[in-house]
Formats: structure tokens, sequence, C-alpha cells
């Protein structure tokens, strides 16, 4: 069992009902002996009315006064005892009537033992003396076999009972047991980098779970001081790089400019124009996720129809992907509102068709789906590339993070879907990839807050279709 609750409630369980098994099981052997101690006194205070009838001199009276002395004393109880008198000398000279002829089996040393007689049953036998004569009584252990076996079954009708009770109040009070545990798993979880100031409860109970929660807590304000640390070095070097970066790109255009420079030396100062402007592009995408990362950022963002943006963008897509020897195809349903920024947005959409265009094969077709309603607008990006398993899915929204691409020489820094997931959360939404519905490629989904104008649409409102075929 992998769940800590769920074994609390089997060890609770399991030792209560053990517990009460072998308290059971003592009780058992302790009612045996007191039922059985019960019938030793039975037979010891039938054996003294034996002897008060004999007399003070037994060894006077025959055979015969000594049957007529004890069959009137015990003639009343021969339901209850079994009587056997006998000697060595004259051999038995009493027998009761239920002995139907046969003799009380004998156990040497023995004063009081069990015996099974046959056609009878189990006896509970008691040996007494009177001299020249051995006393036998005997009472039959059926009550007490019966009385055992009520026992048992009502012990184990408890013993079910109890099973049940116990997986019932295990799994209360492990609910209640690791309640601040599940308080610690929840704070923890939703830490994180937007909320990297919340903390773990802690009870004013002193205890481990509370101790716990302190360290934990102080490793958390240790994380966020370097966070903060990494952001502040972040956003402090990418801004400081900018000048010199300048600086060495204004020189490098200044000896591009003379006409005397060889042709090698033009085409080096090229190459790194180029490079220079990569890593300019890096900087401002670090510094913007050290902003965006501090909540720095302020959009502007205002309440417009999805529809007339998605049309402008979809007309540059198009171009886009037939360009690389793609198809382009958008969709969109719904009428209403949403809040955003054109320019921020645009960013994000085309991070995520110059992905899919890097995915897809040649020929192959990018479907941007949109849908707005039910307080949300979700815009979809799918492509017909390879597809990621979901562990990269899981991890494509990561800095750094980059994936083989499909068609092209990817030489992205792998920062664009981390700056699309900062963009999405600064807009109050979230974004996320799964399989593509087709079974082949990617499909990268955003949603932002919206809101429908009256009753959704039912049907596609056409407002923007398209698809254009690539250069082959």
């Amino acid at each position: 069992m992998k769940s800590i609750g769920a074994r609390l409630t089997a060890w609770y369980a399991g030792t209560a009902t053990a517990t009460l098994a072998i308290l059971f099981v003592g009780g058992y052997f302790l009612l045996l002996s007191n039922l059985t101690r019960g019938l030793d006194l039975l037979n010891a205070a039938e054996f003294e009315q034996i002897r008060s009838r004999l007399g003070d001199n037994p060894a006077g009276l025959d055979p015969v006064s000594i049957d007529e002395h004890i069959r009137e004393t015990t003639e009343y109880a021969k339901v209850l005892f079994y009587i056997d008198v006998h000697s060595r000398e004259a051999g038995t000279v009493f027998r009761s009537t239920n002995l139907s002829g046969q003799t009380i089996p004998d156990v040497p040393g023995e004063k009081k033992f069990t015996v099974e007689v046959p056609d009878i049953g189990e006896m509970r036998v008691g040996e007494f003396i009177i001299p020249p004569y051995e006393v036998n009584i005997a009472t039959s252990m059926r009550q007490v076999r019966e009385a055992m076996t009520f026992y048992v079954n009502v012990c184990f009708a408890l013993l079910g009972a109890m099973l049940l009770a116990s997986l019932v109040i295990g799994f209360g009070l492990s609910r209640l047991v690791l309640r601040p545990v599940r308080a610690i798993r929840e704070t923890a979880v939703r830490i994180g980098m937007d909320n990297i100031g919340e903390r773990i409860p802690v009870y004013e109970v002193k205890d481990e779970i509370s101790d716990l929660a302190r360290l934990l807590n102080e490793m958390f304000d240790r994380l966020a001081a370097s966070f903060e640390q990494v952001r502040r070095f972040t956003a402090d070097a990418s801004h400081e790089l900018k000048t010199p970066l300048a600086l060495v790109r204004l020189h490098a255009e200044k000896l591009l400019m003379d006409d005397s420079l060889p042709r090698d030396a033009r085409e080096s100062l090229q190459v790194q124009l180029e490079e220079l402007q990569r890593l300019h592009h890096i900087i401002e995408e670090l510094l913007f996720l050290s902003l965006s990362d501090a909540r720095a950022i302020k959009l502007e963002p205002r309440a417009q129809d999805p529809a007339a943006f998605l049309a402008n963008f979809a007309q540059d897509a198009a171009a886009l992907a037939e360009h690389h020897g793609c198809r382009f195809q958008s969709r969109h349903s719904g009428e209403g509102t949403a809040a955003f920024e054109p320019n921020r947005l645009r960013q994000v959409l085309l991070n995520l068709l110059s992905n899919a265009i890097k995915a897809s094969p040649e020929g192959g077709l990018i479907t941007l789906e949109s849908y707005l309603g039910e307080g949300v607008w979700r815009v979809s990006v799918a492509d017909e590339g390879p597809g990621l398993n979901p562990e990269q899915r899981q991890v494509m929204f990561d800095r750094f993070v980059r994936f083989p691409a499909g068609n092209a020489d990817d030489r992205g820094s792998g920062l664009g879907l981390a700056i699309c997931r900062g963009i999405i959360q600064l807009h109050g939404g979230r974004i996320h990839a799964v399989a593509a519905r087709t079974g082949r490629g990617l499909c990268v989904v955003f949603e932002i807050p919206a809101e429908p104008a009256g009753q959704r649409s039912s049907t596609s409102s056409g407002l923007l279709e398209r698809e254009q075929q690539g250069v082959n």
C-alpha cells in the first residue's frame, strides 16, 4: 500500500483485532478451566453425600449393603452423575444404572481427569478414596463443550465486528493524524515561482510534524532567497550586457561600411553581427522572464473580439507557413470578448507557429482552433510532426529545454515556450500541451478568461477558414 493513511488504518485494525483475539483465546482457556472446576466441585459434593450414607465404617459393609446405601442417595441424580465404586479385593461393588454396565476408565496417578466413555461421551471424573474402596464420580462434559462452542462463535462474531469498527476508526484517526501532513503537501504543491512567498501553516502543538513544517518553511525561505538572487542577477546582467553589446555592434557596422575591407573579413563581420543579434535576442528574453517572474511587467489588456485579432494573424501565419512549405488552417467559434494585449498574444501565437513549422514535415498541416465560451477563450495550435511523449510535454515549458526539430536547424535559445507561459500567466490563464487528436503531432493549448456574448454559439461562426497549400 502506497498510502500512509491506508497503512496506518491496516496497522491499527490488525493490532486491535489481534489484541482482541489474544484476549479471547486467554478467556477461552480461563472459562474452560472455571467450568471444569465447577464440575469437579459437583463431583466432590456428590462424593460427600455418598460418604455420609456409608457411615463411619464402610469396610464393615457387604457389597449388597453398599449398593443399597448408595443407590438411595444417587438415584435422583443419575441424570447428572455417573458413579463407579470398586476395590481390588471385591471388584466393582456399585455401578450407576446410567453407565449401562460400563466401567469409568481410570487414569493412574490422576485424581481429576477427563476421559472419553463409549456411547456416553466425554466425562469429567473425580477419584475419591473410602478405604478400602475407590469411588469414581463422573459428570458429562457436554454442557461445557456446548458453552465453549457458543463462546467461540460469539468471539468470531465480535472479531469480525471489531475488524470493521477498527477499520472505520483507524481510517478516521489516520485522516485526523495526517491532516497536518496533507496541509504540508498541498502547500508545497502550490508553492512555485508565482507564489514562492507562501508558507506551510505551523500548528501550536510542539510535535514532530510541527518541527517538519518549520524545517520546510526555513528551506523555502532559503530557496526564495536564492531564487530572488538568481532573478536579480539575471535582470541586472541582462540589462548591463545590452550597452556593451550595442557598442560592439556599432563598431562592427562601422567596419562593415569600409569598402577597403577584404571579402573574408566582411563575411566574418557579417557573421559576428548575426550572432550579436541572436545574443541580443536571448538577453531580451532573459530580461523578460526575469521581469515576468517578479510580476514587474504591467500589461494593458483591453476587452476585444478575438475573431478580428485571429483574422489578422491568420493572414501572416498562412504566408509564413507557405514560405516554409507547410499548410495553415484556422477556425474560430463562439461569440464574446476577452481581455488581452494583442502584441503579447501575437508573440505567443508566432512562437507556437514557429515551433509547429519546425516540427512539421514537408506539406504538413498546421491547425489553429479557437473557441470562446463558458467564461474562457481556448486556442490550440496543432501540427503533424513526430510529437512529444508525456514526459517531454511535462517539461517543454521550462527554460532552456529544447528538443530536436523535425526538418530544420533549430538554433533557438530554449526560452520561447517559457516566455509563452509567462505571457499567458500574466493574462491570468494557463498553457499546456497534449497529443494531437489525429494521433500525430503535438497540440499546444492556452486558455485565458473571457466573457461570452449572450448564448454560446452552437456552431462554428465561420469567421476564419483558411487553408494554404505550401510549395512542393
